[in-house]
């Protein structure tokens, strides 16, 4: 099969040799933008500084702190660039130092899988303990509050869920790790948190809307696990803790959410107690408890919003960004007795930008923006928050951004973008990247289609299951009222999502072939029959909520409708550009290939059809903070060349269609290429795309 992928890499290649001087370009541009020898803005945690920097040249962070004051003495905790010295792809995350400041737990992937390598550092001699754990680990940990003891998630081997929560005592070898919770129902997932107070350790068991919270006091690691509220049918609850109270995040009678608490000592649903009630037009979409306020984050017509609230007397105001569309989320909070907030704000034109929030005096001070190099200005660009009108009536949301002076008479390029699932909301925050296509006179665009909870849970609910057509429909009419206000046009017009958002792109090929000039599917989760039938392929099992059981007829049916590979038929579609990695586990390259096989079977035009694998990377792509500008340069020059744009050399850019057989010996059908290559019944991967920093 790597025979097949290669070949199909050397095709995409040669098909792309005229954009290849202009992809490097655009690589050279986008990293020049980046301020190499950059540093995060350190957050206090336990008497310590806690901030991650990057060195000219390399491609990884290096974790640090300082003691007491950001001026002291730094100290390394973890430079990723030595761990990921030969190797292809590395990710480093879960950081957690241990309550008294002497131990450092961390987990390695080195597949791009997701499956993870733990490791524990004495920080007083900077050297590993030696310490062996069980099974493959998830991302997350908890310190009990002896600093002995550790609690930590390892993954089923089939299903990839996180199955298991295990309890280490420092200096095992792993083999006497006790597991201390476990999920046998391949529906369900466990999560393991700690309280911003440091007194509780909290395992969320479930999926979706369906979970319940168990805890354990964080000074007495050998006690079991208590539940707050078994589980139940559409039944979602989180928990944070203040005092001698549960604060609770729950969907209970509250389709958009209400805040809730109840005593530590008597945590059952009927001594629960209402906080905050539930608005019909207000998403309550996370909390910030601190010991003297809260601050929840809402959803409203389609932004962000931070409340803050006093607890002693329940006093609430809003804080005010000013522009028409952004995004804005907490950062890292991690003392409970803070008075002030730190957020993070941007927007389309806006680079991120770390605030500290006096929560008493109300006073904002910007400790930092990115820095974008290369002349960047925020002021020569526009943004713009618009409406448009689903075929059901619906108003969609879209996001725009384009530099001034961009005629809107149609003429201009657009990429409009979505994803649309899992009730992940497309924020319209900065993309440094995109400042390549916006200087060039390219519109960006966001639709905030249903399938996420941009506008409420609603739009969660209506975009899922047997209403998941409603998110294709929405980003085809995104894109016709795009046209129909001269914003771009057909001809012009550019679409592209990855994973379940690579989903997306497969339905609209198939459903609005016309209406798009390309379409860049990144690790497309397009052979949804096969896949959810099989509950052996990870993330199967957890996600019929989210597609449906093709074990139950209807659901079957719904799927079928609109599963990208089941809908391949003979008629023209737009150009294409397919992405994926040998190694996701999430979704497995026999997806796009199946579904290219087919298109190249079946399709009735002469656009281009490119499949490209990076043979090392993981849904989100390389790992390397310049590797990825590499992928971006190439779907970037792609899309320029099919449009013809000026670029490279000077000359006029169009991308020739060659003959697959050039490259492939014997019959000009693809899918008889390889024998292993099947179009009916491969086993496919899939689909979640985790958002890493």
């Amino acid at each position: 099969m790597t025979a097949y992928l290669e070949a199909e890499n050397r095709y995409a290649d040669s098909v792309l040799a005229p954009v290849a001087d202009l992809q490097a370009k655009l690589f050279e541009e986008m990293k020049a933008r980046i301020k190499q020898d950059d540093n995060t803005v350190p957050y206090l945690k336990n008497g310590y500084w806690y901030y991650a920097r990057f060195e000219t040249g390399k491609e990884y962070p290096i974790y640090c702190r300082k003691k007491g004051t950001t001026e002291a003495a730094e100290e390394i905790l973890v430079n990723v660039n030595e761990l990921a010295a030969g190797k292809p792809y590395c990710l480093a995350v879960g950081l957690n130092v241990s309550p008294d400041n002497t131990l450092l737990f961390y987990v390695v992937d080195y597949s791009g899988r997701g499956l993870f390598e733990g490791q524990i550092l004495d920080l007083r001699t900077g050297k590993p303990l030696g310490d062996r754990f069980s099974g493959q680990l998830a991302g997350a940990s908890a310190w009990a509050a002896d600093s002995r003891h550790l609690f930590y998630e390892t993954k089923d081997l089939v299903t990839l869920r996180t199955d298991k929560i295990r309890r280490h005592r420092i200096g095992g070898d792993g083999k006497s790790d006790v597991v201390v919770l476990e999920e046998k129902d391949e529906t369900l997932y466990l999560n393991l948190s700690k309280s911003k107070s440091s007194e509780y350790i909290f395992v969320n068991h479930g999926y979706t809307d369906n979970m319940e919270v168990h805890f354990l006091k964080a000074d007495d690691p050998s006690g079991a696990f208590q539940v707050i509220r078994p589980k139940e049918k559409d039944f979602f609850y989180e928990a944070e803790h203040r005092g001698d109270k549960f604060i609770i995040r729950t969907n209970w009678n509250a389709r958009n959410f209400r805040l809730m608490e109840t005593p530590t000592d008597k945590p059952a649903r009927e001594h629960w107690t209402e906080v905050l009630p539930h608005r019909p037009e207000v998403l309550l979409d996370g909390m910030e408890v601190f010991r003297d306020y809260l601050v929840v984050s809402e959803r409203k017509a389609g932004l962000r919003q931070l409340r803050v609230i006093r607890w002693s007397d329940r006093q609430e105001h809003y804080l005010d960004f000013g522009e028409p569309t952004y995004t804005v989320n907490p950062d890292v909070n991690a003392e409970f007795n803070s008075k002030n907030l730190r957020y993070r704000f941007s927007s389309l034109k806006t680079p991120g930008s770390v605030f500290d929030y006096d929560l008493e005096t109300r006073q904002k001070t910007l400790r930092k923006t990115d820095p974008v190099l290369g002349g960047f200005n925020a002021n020569n660009y526009t943004t713009e928050f618009v409406w448009a009108k689903a075929r059901d009536g619906k108003q969609v949301p879209v996001s725009l951004v384009y530099k001034k002076g961009v005629k809107r008479d149609g003429s201009a390029p657009c990429l409009l973008v979505g994803y649309g699932s899992y009730g992940f909301a497309y924020d319209p925050g900065f993309n440094r990247d995109a400042v390549s296509l916006l200087d060039r006179g390219i519109i960006y665009a966001i639709a905030h289609i249903r399938g996420g909870t941009d506008m409420g849970y609603g739009w969660y609910d209506d975009g899922k299951m047997l209403r998941k057509m409603n998110t294709f429909t929405d980003f085809i009419d995104c894109a016709a009222a795009l046209c129909a206000e001269k914003y771009t046009s057909a001809d012009r017009l550019f679409a592209s999502g990855r994973s379940a958002g690579g989903l997306l792109m497969g339905a609209v090929a198939n459903m609005a072939p016309g209406q798009f000039k390309g379409i860049m599917a990144g690790v497309p989760f397009v052979d949804v029959l096969t896949t959810m039938s099989d509950p052996s392929i990870p993330l199967t099992t957890g996600e019929y909520a989210e597609w449906g059981n093709p074990a139950v007829k209807e659901e079957y049916e719904y799927m079928k409708k609109y599963s990208p590979y089941d809908n391949v038929k003979a008629q023209d579609y737009p150009h294409l550009l397919v992405l994926t990695s040998l190694s996701d586990s999430q979704v497995q390259y026999f997806e796009p290939a199946k579904w290219v096989a087919k298109l190249r079977d079946l399709k009735t035009d002469d656009n281009t059809l490119l499949f490209k694998t990076n043979m090392s990377g993981s849904p989100g792509g390389s790992s390397g903070r310049f590797e990825r500008l590499r992928e971006r340069a190439l779907e970037f020059s792609w899309m320029m060349g099919v449009l013809g744009m000026k670029g490279g050399g000077g000359a006029a850019i169009v991308i020739p269609q060659l003959n697959i057989t050039q490259l492939f010996s014997g019959t000009s059908k693809l899918k008889t290429q390889n024998p292993k290559l099947k179009t009916e019944n491969s086993p496919p991967l899939r689909r979640f795309f985790s958002f890493e920093f």
